[in-house]
């Protein structure tokens, strides 16, 4: 069943890749679907065994390397862990397949955007099913590769393509360190295999590696640092390219430029969440060291809190939705940085329902608003769109917290543990979530009052030909609502109790001091679903009543608004430290070095040498007898020279 389930997107993905065009669009859409649909399935069964019967497994399919020391396998390791991002990943991939068969009804290479879902899902399912890191990191590879392809779908879309090159290379500055925590674990540890590397990390807690020998003439690079920390360190890098957390964020929001359902897949539910999923792998590590926890928080919380301000005025409405999923990654690392990675993966579970939907319905927005984004372009259409306005409104309630709905479970546990750490980082960590919490409904807010309700502000499209999307795009809309309804309650009691002495995670995440069983003061209990329900009349009279108060206060504050709508500056800073320093590198090498040097005096220098030559030869060839005779007498008297002398 494991391996079925593993390999059935990728014989999905080669079908439609490289006989779609035999087959047709309708066979390529169905067989992918089918094929990963079944994946799903077939992850729920695994997932339901895994919580009754305390299922777990390590299937090994291949020898993959076998290197003196170095011994790894491609294996499916089946633990709780790996059942739940299992079920995250086939869930929300078989249903992103069915939805994009309405959405991209009108594209030419359909089999070709089936064959990329597919051929992600495959890569994904790899990634979390890994028992080494090097399984690990080809998943976390491939994952990024099918990134770029899908970002830039439409490839004849300058902006889709600078996009795609930009996910790419942001990706490859985490996934460097990440190459880098994973040479320094087989160095150290002199294995990559999980179960190896965690039984031996409590031996090297106290070991202690010097980035250099030599110091001077930088001494503080000759310092000694605890290699468990240096690990967790290189290690959070990578999970933060791929997560999308503050300093490597910049790529998740351009990211917009590929088809609503990758941002769905990729961007919101599965992807971004491989960071998250790898720090609450690595748990066992994590635990003993005090410095890498504490940095996770503190990025954690700072991406929370910056990608909220950023959202509040962003008028994209995938944008916003990105920022969204930016601001609630923060949340998930700030979960795991105060020891709490249960409840990490409890948000990760519930958000990727009622982030699904956000987007989803996000693009059936789009798709019937021919293809505009700009939600001040929008307004008063709830009544033409009901059902997609319905099910954004439960997608939004869950998402800020609503009392009952599945994100207020995870949300305020996460607050809750973070409070209840005690240290000063995870204290907080618990006010700027909250605060967090709040700026949080008045975005989302926002944008269903400026998308559905006001005024109708399109002047291209007429409202009367608004209109709802095909069933095959609201079923999957449909399934992510009640998710997004349920799950939260459903899976509480699973994901975060201990009682009566059961442990849903058993080995597959480490404590290594056991969550606070106290009870969280009754105002950190109250305080964020208060601020959510109360963000609703707030937004709607900021938003719908009186928007003039909205104008005053930007008109007041310039200089936040200037900062919120260039997200912080940062790619202007980047371009700044990084693009332009790096063009102008580029452009030396290629005008002074590579042209005026190594082509001037190397195959362009060869070349007017040669025909300078040939043009002062060609004059010998004029046609008279003596001139020849002359040619051949100077060729006769260099060769009876050689001769002599030798």
């Amino acid at each position: 069943m494991e391996i079925l389930l593993l390999f059935l997107p990728l014989i999905a993905a080669i079908i439609s890749g490289f006989f779609g065009k035999y087959i047709g669009d309708r066979s390529s859409e169905i067989i992918t679907s089918l094929f990963v649909s079944t994946s799903a399935f077939l992850s729920l069964l695994l997932f339901y065994n895994v919580i009754t019967n305390g299922y777990e497994n390590n299937i090994v399919i291949a020898s993959w390397i076998n290197s003196g020391t170095l011994n790894v396998n491609w294996s499916i390791k089946i633990d709780p862990l790996s059942s739940v991002m299992l079920v995250v990943v086939t869930v929300i991939s078989a249903l992103v397949h069915i939805y994009s068969i309405g959405y991209m009804s009108e594209d030419p290479h359909k089999p070709r955007f089936m064959a990329y879902l597919s051929l992600f899902t495959f890569s994904m399912l790899t990634l979390v099913s890994a028992d080494n890191f090097l399984q690990l990191f080809f998943g976390w590879e491939c994952v990024g590769l099918c990134s770029y392809f899908l970002i830039g779908f439409w490839f004849k879309k300058d902006t889709a393509n600078a996009a795609a090159i930009k996910a790419f290379l942001v990706n490859r500055v985490g996934d460097f360190g990440f190459a880098l925590g994973i040479f320094l674990i087989f160095y150290l540890f002199g294995t990559v295999n999980y179960d190896e590397v965690f039984l031996k990390v409590p031996e090297l807690v106290n070991k202690e590696i010097s980035l250099l020998n030599n110091s001077p003439p930088f001494p503080f690079l000759g310092t000694a640092v605890k290699s468990i920390d240096f690990i967790c360190l290189l290690l959070f890098v990578g999970a933060m390219g791929k997560s999308a957390q503050i300093f490597l964020h910049t790529w998740l929001p351009d990211a917009m430029e590929g088809p609503t359902p990758v941002s769905a897949l990729i961007h919101a539910a599965t992807m971004v969440t491989a960071g998250v999923f790898l720090v609450v792998r690595c748990s066992p590590i994590f635990e003993y060291s005090v410095l890498a926890l504490n940095v996770v928080t503190i990025i954690g919380m700072s991406t929370a809190l910056f990608a909220a301000t950023v959202a509040l005025v962003q008028t994209d409405i995938k944008k916003i939705i990105a920022y969204s999923t930016c601001s609630q990654l923060g949340y998930m690392f700030f979960a795991a940085g105060v020891g709490a990675y249960n409840v990490a993966m409890f948000h990760l579970f519930t958000h990727a329902f009622f982030k699904a939907l956000l987007f989803l319905g996000s693009g059936s927005v789009i798709h019937a608003f021919n293809n505009e984004q700009n939600i001040n372009k929008m307004g008063s259409v709830w009544k033409k769109i009901p059902y997609t306005w319905a099910m954004m409104i439960i997608g939004t309630l869950a998402l800020t917290g609503f009392p009952f709905l599945s994100g207020f479970y995870s949300k305020d546990a996460i607050i809750e543990f973070a409070y209840l750490k005690g240290n000063t980082t995870g204290i907080l960590a618990a006010y700027v979530g909250i605060f967090t919490a709040f700026l949080t409904s008045i975005y989302s807010w926002r944008l269903i009052f400026k998308t559905f309700h006001g005024q109708y502000n399109n002047e291209e499209i007429k409202k009367e030909k608004i209109h709802e999307s095909p069933i095959i795009m609201m079923l999957p809309l449909i399934i992510l609502t009640i998710g997004s309804i349920f799950v939260g309650i459903l899976f509480k009691d699973l994901f975060i109790s201990h009682s009566d002495g059961y442990n849903f995670w058993n080995n597959s995440i480490k404590f290594l001091n056991p969550l606070s069983d106290d009870h969280p003061p009754l105002f950190i209990i109250i305080i964020t679903p208060i601020l959510v329900i109360l963000s609703i009349p707030i937004s709607y009279y900021l938003f719908l009543k009186n928007k003039k108060i909205v104008t005053l206060i930007i008109n007041s504050n310039q200089f936040l608004y200037n900062l919120f709508i260039n997200k912080w500056y940062f790619d202007e800073l980047y371009e700044t430290i990084f693009v332009k320093p790096a063009k102008k590198i580029g452009l030396f090498f290629w005008k002074s070095v590579d042209v005026q040097t190594i082509d001037r005096f190397g195959p362009d220098g060869i070349t007017e040498l040669v025909k300078l030559f040939s043009l002062k030869a060609k004059k010998f060839q004029s046609g008279h007898i003596y001139h020849y005779a002359f040619i051949m007498l100077l060729g006769f008297s260099a060769i009876l020279t050689f001769l002599i002398l030798n």
